[in-house]
């Protein structure tokens, strides 16, 4: 899968088909359209080309009200490579994007630089300044200048939409049977094994620690919680411990948003390993404790609830 950093290099590249979107999650419904256009591309002869947005619209126009992210931008791209899709456009979303008008739109983003040849787009896809372009705007542009539109109608799941709102919904509840329902596989969170402060190995408990970082959006997780955990990539098989996602209340005030790892009987340095982390179940909210002995007496209790978990599914 290509990758580029904006299209504004981009001059008649090779012909595509293209889907826009957000695409927070990656989600079921998000699938059905994916692999819709990696189908479709491939009975066309096209490469399939997806258009996503760095930082999301919402939190150009209102950072302190815009949702936080559930996939990092490593994670979708994961994603999406996964599906099949060929080629990735990050456009930088600023103020001279979202001056463009759907005609400015079509004219200078969809023909000259991405070469489309057909667009997939989603039930509720708008386009152009302050949302003026639709579908119907799109098919009389499509047959004016040759390319063809199509689009493809909501997934449901018990009369429910697919969308990122539900899915981020399911997270903040810590209901993860839905989460993975929504997703359609078990939500995971990547990222570097960085350095912390060693508090954990002080407590008899040591972490593996990656920052959670969400660009503009006040760093804001899509949950927070300690969790039963898998961690992927240290080993053939996923290793199990459990962790806690949010802004550690007991130690610290600045706000940082890390996830810590105690992985059960591990003890190697991974420092800068990339390592992915699946929750499969909610423990308990955070917690803040007035002492580090409360403290760790919490943390035993979390490790040996996750140690539960894995003895009644035959893990360890």
């Amino acid at each position: 899968m290509n990758v580029f950093r904006g299209s504004a290099h981009l001059r008649a590249a090779p012909p595509c088909a293209l889907t826009i979107g957000n695409f927070d999650g990656v989600h079921r419904g998000h699938h059905a359209l994916l692999q819709a256009l990696t189908a479709g591309a491939r009975a066309r002869g096209l490469a399939s080309c997806v258009m996503t947005f760095e930082p999301h619209p919402k939190e150009f126009f209102s950072p302190g009200e815009a949702p936080p992210r559930i996939l990092n931008l490593r994670d979708k791209l994961a994603a999406f490579a996964d599906i099949g899709i060929d080629r990735v456009i990050i456009e930088r979303f600023n103020a001279a994007y979202a001056k463009l008008t759907p005609e400015q739109f079509v004219a200078e983003i969809l023909l000259r630089r991405l070469n489309t040849k057909w667009i997939l787009i989603g039930d509720d896809f708008c386009y152009g300044a302050k949302r003026a372009g639709d579908f119907a705007s799109l098919k009389r542009a499509g047959e004016q200048f040759g390319f063809e539109v199509s689009n493809i109608n909501t997934v449901l799941e018990n009369q429910e939409r697919i969308s990122s709102s539900a899915l981020r919904s399911a997270l903040a509840e810590g209901d993860m049977a839905k989460a993975t329902l929504l997703l359609g596989r078990p939500y995971m969170i990547s990222g570097h094994v960085i350095y912390g402060r060693q508090l954990g190995r002080t407590l008899g408990f040591p972490t593996l620690n990656l920052a959670v970082t969400n660009h503009l959006n006040e760093r804001k997780p899509a949950m927070t919680g300690i969790f039963t955990v898998l961690v992927h990539g240290l080993g053939d098989t996923p290793l199990p411990g459990v962790a806690s996602l949010g802004v550690r209340p007991t130690v610290e005030d600045a706000g940082r948003v890390l996830l810590e790892v105690h992985l059960f009987d591990f003890n190697a340095h991974v420092y800068g390993r990339i390592i992915r982390v699946e929750l499969l179940e909610k423990i308990r909210d955070e917690a803040k404790y007035p002492d580090l002995e409360t403290l760790q007496s919490a943390i035993q209790n979390d490790a040996q609830c996750a140690r539960d978990y894995f003895q009644k599914k035959v893990y360890v």
